[in-house]
């Protein structure tokens, strides 16, 4: 009595025979690979790009705010005051 294949038997040697007239393309690797690495180094100079715009607008916008807040007189942020006389008033 002869024994008939299994179905896994039969699937694998369907697989097999398909996998024979599949063309290898050894280059498609190294494309695909090159086109990741693009998209990658290009998202990656967009985000640097887009980082540094939004710095700029943030630091242009504070010091457009600090100028808008500003007295628009001629301030002294910091003076020394001048020691009295000798025999003038003190502060006290």
């Amino acid at each position: 009595m002869s024994r008939s294949p299994s179905a896994g038997q039969q699937l694998r040697e369907v697989l097999e025979a398909v996998a024979d007239n599949v063309p290898a393309a050894y280059d498609s690797y190294h494309s695909a690979l090159g086109g990741w690495r693009r998209r990658e180094r290009r998202r990656r100079l967009v985000l640097a790009v887009l980082i540094l715009v939004v710095f700029v607008v943030a630091v242009a916008a504070g010091l457009w705010v600090l100028n808008r807040s500003a007295p628009s007189g001629h301030t002294v942020i910091y003076s020394v005051a001048l020691a009295p006389a000798a025999g003038g008033p003190a502060a006290g």
